[in-house]
């Protein structure tokens, strides 16, 4: 049972998509605690900061498809 937790763990840990830890590097505070906020949040507004955790994560996928660094004029 234990294993099973830290391999979905370790999944979401991979597979994330890092809307702390950018928010976190923006704002210039620690992950930890816009995680937390994020989770407090969830449980305050009954699943209202977990709506609001997937639609910044859908936003920044898309913004970097569309706003990729690009080494030159001919990656065009």
């Amino acid at each position: 049972m234990l294993t099973f937790i830290y391999s979905i763990r370790h999944f979401f840990e991979r597979n994330g998509f890092y809307v702390s830890s950018r928010l976190a590097d923006k704002i210039g505070m620690r992950a930890k605690i816009i995680r937390l906020f994020f989770i407090y949040l969830s449980f305050a507004t009954l699943g209202l900061g977990f709506a609001l955790y997937l639609t910044l994560a859908f936003w920044l996928k898309i913004k970097d498809l569309v706003y990729s660094k690009r080494t030159s004029v001919f990656d065009l």
